[in-house]
């Protein structure tokens, strides 16, 4: 299938998504919001992959959301007054576009961003909901709506605070300045740097290839797991594990595991269940 705004490929396991309009810097143009959920929701629905991959081409990853796509809305409360404009903006727009990077938070398997040069605005918002991130030494973020009058609303915020302590958050959202690569490693936001995007690819693609020969379930849970911890206490986390390990371990697939390492050959393991419903 086809795609305006990503190429997309499936090999040994692993998609790779790839934003595909570097001429247009990888705005963030109407179709974007439509296509990337409905790509990441078919391989995980599908499982027809184990880890996904994203990246872009160009020298920009993103330069954020096409603010084209507003130019109507904006017009209709400037010209009209629209008293419902507010709610008719939050469940048209808003909504749509924060459900778009939901849908990689929410996969199944895990997702690895991969970042050359600017990364702006909803960007940010996009690697922010991805497992893991990476990017080259050119590469920069900046949480620019503050340039533009506005507030990230997309995701940027609740996300960017599980990588980095508050106040540099803060910092980044009133000033709108830029965050260089050492400085997004060094504050926990990226995995790793590397000199070259050709470099950094190599590396996420190995990353993923590892990714993917482990047992899909358990990756699966352990994503699962994380998100869940992340977002409530101690107690209930323990809770939570508890039950996934008791409902959802596979001993078949803990003895292959086992026994695929001890004869030093790869797993051979089964894949999610598709999704159905």
């Amino acid at each position: 299938m086809s795609y305006k705004c990503f190429d997309v490929s499936i090999e040994n396991n692993i998609a790779h998504i790839v934003m595909s309009r570097p001429e247009k810097r990888n705005a963030m143009v109407k179709e974007f919001w439509t296509e990337l959920p409905e790509i990441i929701r078919d391989i995980d629905n599908n499982s027809k992959a184990r880890v996904i991959v994203i990246s872009s081409t160009g020298p920009v990853f993103s330069a954020g959301i096409d603010v084209g796509m507003f130019s109507s809305d904006i017009g209709a409360i400037r010209d009209k007054n629209d008293p419902a404009y507010g709610v008719n903006f939050y469940h048209n727009s808003v909504l749509p576009l924060q459900d778009s990077f939901t849908a990689i938070e929410q996969c199944r398997i895990p997702v690895l961003a991969a970042v050359q040069g600017g990364c702006y605005g909803g960007g940010v918002d996009l690697i922010t909901a991805c497992d893991m991130r990476y990017g080259t030494e050119d590469s920069f973020i900046t949480i620019y709506e503050i340039n533009v009058g506005m507030v990230a609303d997309v995701g940027t915020f609740p996300r960017i605070l599980n990588h980095m302590p508050e106040g540099v958050v803060r910092e980044l959202a009133y000033t709108g300045r830029k965050m260089h690569a050492g400085e997004c490693k060094d504050r926990g936001l990226y995995n790793e740097v590397y000199a070259s995007q050709k470099e950094m690819m190599s590396a996420v693609m190995e990353m993923a290839a590892d990714i993917a020969s482990k047992p899909p379930l358990s990756v699966y849970g352990c994503k699962r797991i994380i998100s869940y911890s992340r977002d409530h206490s101690t107690a209930d986390s323990l809770d939570n594990i508890a039950v996934w390990n008791m409902s959802m371990l596979i001993p078949s697939e803990m003895m292959e595991a086992m026994v695929s390492k001890g004869e030093k050959r790869p797993g051979n393991y089964k894949d999610l269940p598709k999704k159905t419903g």
